[in-house]
């Protein structure tokens, strides 16, 4: 993934082809850059299953399947770049639309590869509390987020199965290929289902981060040396950024821009911060009850 990425860099660079309104090179950029911290998120989520062990096996298994579907998706996608053509919806030509089933073949396979994963790491007994509560809840929301790839394969209005050469589509309620945000090329006047299925994709890398990040700042804040405080404080995180994820797909299926939000996604917005705020509160005035006694 990182040749592909390197590769993908140099094509933007020197390559000045368009394809749907964006850099042609910029997908297989895209993808390599996520399938390849996705891979090492995996790889790490694997290492604290007890070794040796069954789980330890079938987790490799499982590794190793969910690596090879995502090189057989690099090749469909880096090919169709070399050609000029569309990796994703793309039914124009028999030998298109052949690709574009095999990548929903490797797209499921992946998807049933990281389930297995995410039933051993819910059922595997980890000794930290925080991070087992981050791991199971990064992968849990990892396939929520991979899942939302299945909706931009339905037909938008106005295609057929069968007929329209592009069948899917990324964005809702507006063509793709329009204007779009500068650096991740999601679509800047209309709802975009790309947004939660990065965002749900991604939690398998930031919510370890936070875990991380709660040891270093228990040097300066006392209260967060308990463990039992951490442990609630990812628990809190997990459910927030779950919130947040339902919150994305809501406002992309309802083909709302991400920085054009209405009232009612402002006021959901709002609603899940000062929710997590009384949260945190609560859980850390409780410990600081708990020092003063």
């Amino acid at each position: 993934m990182g040749a592909t990425a390197v590769v993908s860099a140099a094509g933007m660079v020197f390559d000045d082809r368009v394809l749907v309104g964006s850099p042609i090179w910029f997908k297989p950029f895209k993808f390599s850059v996520s399938l390849a911290a996705y891979s090492l998120s995996l790889a790490w989520l694997l290492a604290q299953l007890p070794v040796g062990g069954r789980a330890a096996r079938v987790g490799r298994r499982a590794g190793a399947v969910v690596a090879a579907s995502g090189l057989v998706e690099m090749v469909i996608i880096v090919g169709q770049v070399v050609r000029g053509r569309r990796s994703h919806f793309n039914n124009a030509t028999p030998f298109d639309a052949t690709l574009f089933a095999v990548m929903g073949v490797t797209i499921i396979v992946l998807w049933s590869a990281t389930l297995l994963i995410a039933v051993l790491m819910l059922r595997a007994r980890l000794a930290d509390r925080a991070a087992a509560w981050a791991m199971r809840a990064g992968v849990v929301l990892a396939l929520a987020g991979s899942g939302v790839g299945f909706l931009m394969t339905q037909p938008t209005p106005g295609q057929v199965r069968g007929e329209s050469d592009v069948v899917g589509a990324h964005s809702v309620g507006v063509p793709d290929g329009g204007p779009s945000m500068p650096l991740t090329g999601w679509s800047a006047v209309g709802g975009d289902l790309r947004i939660p299925h990065f965002f749900g994709m991604h939690a398998l890398q930031l919510l370890p981060l936070l875990v991380i990040a709660l040891p270093l700042l228990a040097r300066r804040v006392p209260r967060l040396r308990s463990e039992r405080v951490r442990s609630r404080l990812v628990v809190l995180a997990s459910l927030t950024y779950a919130a947040f994820f339902a919150l994305l797909v809501q406002q992309a299926l309802r083909g709302q821009a991400l920085l054009r939000p209405d009232a009612t996604t402002l006021t959901e917005a709002g609603l899940i911060l000062a929710a997590t705020g009384a949260g945190a509160w609560g859980i850390l005035r409780t410990e600081k009850k708990g020092m003063a006694s």
